[in-house]
């Protein structure tokens, strides 16, 4: 059953909308063939090692999905037969686990248990003709099977990750609304800032953007200190992943020579960021103080902000958060050579910033729609 390692598998790794680019990007950097983008997906090809190497590494995407199968699937008659077409018994051994999940958008099989129904009993047809069985008893390891038919086609994947990719690890207690370490991730790689560069978060809460840009600028790959769905899986072998793991560490770079800076006025989170830091292993790259944003009074010419203030969503009244984004503006004209920027939901932010955007990225956080407002300073001079 176990696949050869040179054997190339069909992957998708799943997006948060807004952040496909990013995450294709990273597959790139990371020795992958030409990812193909799709709305919430980026699809590519990988070997065992591959995924290994993409579940340490990717920082954006949300989890990474084993792709078995698309086609066509108006009728339950074509999604059972072409289900069943399929060679699950490559991956799941008799005594396999495989839940089925579903979702269905404008397609004509809108009824997802429907079709998650179907697709189990294709899937336990194909394992009992190939096994010479009369039943599966589903003991073993879990092969989380999703069938999600978009516009009639259907596609047939199994998870690798198990949680999602954003579960770093060091995550102890997130703040009242905290942000998704993935999103944070993105928003870094989004950005100007560079390792040497001055980064400030000065509504930083529970420290993710600045623990994502740590371990970015000193190659701590997210995943090393957890563990994916598919490290069960004999066609993933353990000395893969140890490997892997091995080489990810050997990777990694000495602490910062610029410290972030994180600011917030709340006590009680900022002792929650530095746990996380240095769980994360990223303590002393971070200066976390307990101070307001317009506290920042003493900062070089350049520099980076990267903010996910109160959007008056889950946080803060609207009054106070218009109040905050305005004393924001102000507070950020004298970081004229600085690059700025600012997620919200609010559909004024400019005006009230008191700046037009020099571009602007659709982002959710959870569930809201959001703008990444970006706002480009000068590049700073050379030293010399």
């Amino acid at each position: 059953m176990t696949a050869p390692a040179q054997d190339l598998w069909n992957f998708a790794a799943v997006a948060a909308f807004g952040l496909e680019a990013v995450v294709a990007r990273e597959l790139v950097d990371l020795g992958f063939d030409k990812p193909t983008i799709e709305d919430g997906r980026v699809w590519f090809r990988a070997d065992a090692a591959g995924l290994c190497r993409a579940s340490l590494h990717l920082r954006s995407a949300d989890r990474i999905l084993l792709v078995l199968g698309r086609f066509d699937a108006r009728d339950f008659g074509a999604l059972f037969d072409q289900t069943r077409d399929l060679p699950w018994e490559r991956w799941l051994g008799l005594d396999a686990r495989f839940p089925v999940s579903g979702r269905s958008i404008r397609s004509q099989l809108h009824s997802v248990p429907d079709c998650q129904r179907i697709v189990k009993k294709a899937i336990v047809e194909r394992l009992k003709s190939a096994w010479s069985v009369a039943w599966c008893p589903e003991t073993g390891p879990e092969y989380a099977v999703e069938v999600a038919l978009v516009d009639d086609l259907a596609t047939l994947t199994i998870d690798t990750s198990g949680e999602g990719l954003h579960k770093r690890g060091y995550r102890i207690q997130g703040g009242a609304a905290p942000l998704r370490e993935t999103l944070a991730a993105g928003l870094v790689q989004l950005s100007y800032w560079r390792p040497g560069r001055l980064l400030l978060d000065p509504f930083c809460g529970s420290g993710t953007i600045l623990i994502e840009a740590a371990m970015l600028g000193r190659r701590i790959p997210p995943g090393l200190n957890r563990t994916f769905a598919a490290e069960a899986w004999p066609q993933v072998p353990a000395p893969v992943w140890d490997a892997a793991r091995e080489q990810a560490r050997a990777a990694i770079l000495p602490p910062l020579t610029t410290r972030l800076l994180g600011g917030d006025r709340d006590a009680a989170v900022l002792n929650q960021a530095r746990r996380a830091a240095r769980a994360a292993g990223v303590a002393d790259d971070i200066e976390f103080t307990s101070r307001a944003a317009s506290d920042w009074t003493e900062l070089p010419a350049y520099g980076c902000l990267i903010a996910n203030p109160p959007y008056g969503e889950r946080l803060g009244t609207q009054p106070e958060v218009e109040d905050l984004y305005r004393r924001l503006g102000e507070d950020c004209q004298r970081l004229d050579a600085w690059s700025l920027y600012v997620l919200t939901a609010h559909p004024g932010f400019e005006a009230l910033f008191g700046r037009k955007a020099d571009r602007r990225r659709k982002l959710y956080n959870a569930k809201i729609a959001c703008t990444y407002f970006q706002y480009f300073g000068p590049r700073p001079p050379r030293e010399g």
